[in-house]
C-alpha cells in the first residue's frame, strides 16, 4: 500500500525537516503518527502529497508499488491518494456539489476513465452523504462557508467516500472539534475503512484514537521515527509524554 523508505524533506529553501523516515501502511491498515510541535507530522503529509514550497531531496515513496515521488499533486490524487487538511478553506461561491463533481471527474480522466454526467454524479454523491449521516442541505452551500469545525471535517469525509482514494492522510483532523463533532467525523472515517484502503492519521493527541482505534501508533521526532508499536503506545504517550520516548 504505503511505503516510504529513508525519506529526507523540508522546504524549499533547504531546511531539512524529515530526516530518514521510513514507514509501511499495509492495505487495510490504519496507522497513527504522533509528535510534539515542530517534529514533522504535517510536513510529513505535505511532501507526502506533492504540496508546493517543499521538497523531497532522498528517498522514496510508494503508493500501491508505484514510484509516486516525483509525481505533481493531482497525479498523486489519481494514484489514488488523498490528504485531508488540518484547516480546510473556505470557497466563496463555488458550490459543495459543483466542486465535487469536477474532483471526481478530474480524477477520472487522470486515470483514462469515462466522466460521469450529472444524473449519474448526483445520484452517487446522494448516496455517499446518505451512508454518512450529511444532510442535502450542506451539498448545496458554497465549500465551508459559514460551517462549523465539526462539518467542515465532515464534508472532507464526504470527499474521501465520493473519490475512492486508495489511501487517506488525515492532517491533524481533530484539530479545533469538540468530542461530538469528534466522534461523528471518526464514525464518518471508520465507516470508509475496508481491506482494501489505508489510512495514516497524524494527530497530537490520544483522544481521536479512542475512536478510530489504529493498527500501529508512531512517534516521531526530528524527523524521524523513534518508537512503534500497538495502539497502546498512544495510551503511553497521553500518560507519560513524548520525552519518555526520546532517544538516549
Amino acid at each position: 500500500m504505503l511505503e516510504i523508505n529513508n525519506l529526507h524533506a523540508g522546504l524549499d529553501d533547504g531546511t531539512e525537516i524529515i530526516r530518514g523516515l521510513s514507514l509501511c501502511v499495509p492495505a487495510g491498515e490504519v496507522h497513527a503518527i504522533m509528535g510534539p510541535n515542530g517534529s514533522g507530522k504535517s510536513t510529513t503529509a505535505h511532501v507526502l502529497a506533492g504540496k508546493p514550497g517543499y521538497q523531497l531531496t532522498a528517498g522514496e515513496i510508494k503508493l500501491n508499488g508505484q514510484d509516486i515521488s516525483g509525481l505533481e499533486p493531482e497525479e498523486r490524487a489519481a494514484a489514488g491518494l488523498f490528504l485531508a487538511f488540518q484547516y480546510p478553506v473556505e470557497i466563496p461561491g463555488v458550490s459543495s456539489t459543483t466542486f465535487l463533481k469536477a474532483a471526481v471527474n478530474a480524477v477520472r480522466n487522470q486515470r483514462g476513465e469515462e466522466q460521469l454526467d450529472g444524473l449519474s454524479f448526483v445520484k452517487l454523491l446522494r448516496a455517499k452523504a446518505e451512508e454518512l449521516g450529511i444532510s442535502q442541505d450542506m451539498l448545496k452551500r458554497a465549500i465551508n462557508v459559514g460551517f462549523s469545525g465539526g462539518e467542515k471535517k465532515r464534508f472532507e469525509t464526504l470527499q474521501m467516500s465520493v473519490l475512492e482514494p486508495s489511501f487517506c492522510i488525515l492532517d491533524e483532523t481533530d484539530s479545533g472539534l469538540d468530542v461530538d463533532a469528534l466522534r461523528t467525523v471518526a464514525d464518518g472515517v471508520n465507516k470508509l475503512r475496508s481491506p482494501d484502503r489505508g489510512f495514516l492519521v497524524i494527530t497530537h493527541y490520544q483522544r481521536l484514537l479512542d475512536y478510530i482505534v489504529p493498527d500501529k501508533v508512531h512517534v516521531l521526532r526530528d524527523g524521524i521515527i523513534e518508537r512503534s508499536g500497538g495502539a497502546e503506545l498512544a495510551l503511553d504517550v497521553e500518560k507519560q509524554g513524548y520525552g519518555l520516548y526520546q532517544e538516549a
